[in-house]
């Protein structure tokens, strides 16, 4: 399967394969049809999120919905923002890794 939970507290799934509008999912035994194209190494909502939740991955909190997301719903920059570093600050410096 496409869709990889890295932790079990996580309310994201990542996907190790694109996925592609009216496909059908199953998340946590529930068919679910994808809204949207989505490419590899994205977020897909676990669960319906509503404004203001914690996104969870990895078991930790690594940004707020700043949208309401469906379960199976693109979780990205579009509906999302990171709790520690402004999503517009973020610009190849040439010190990445330093």
């Amino acid at each position: 399967m496409s869709l990889i939970l890295l932790h079990p507290d996580d309310n994201v799934l990542v996907l190790s394969a694109p996925v592609r509008a009216g496909q059908v999912l199953t998340i946590d035994g529930q068919a679910v049809t994808a809204g949207t194209d989505v490419g590899v190494g994205h977020k897909l909502a676990r669960r319906a999120l509503a404004v203001g939740d914690k996104v969870l991955k990895y078991g930790a909190p690594i940004g707020s919905i700043t949208a309401p997301v469906a379960a199976g719903g693109h979780v990205h920059l579009h509906n999302m923002k990171s709790d520690y570093i402004a999503s517009h600050t973020r610009q190849a410096t040439g010190s990445e890794g330093h």
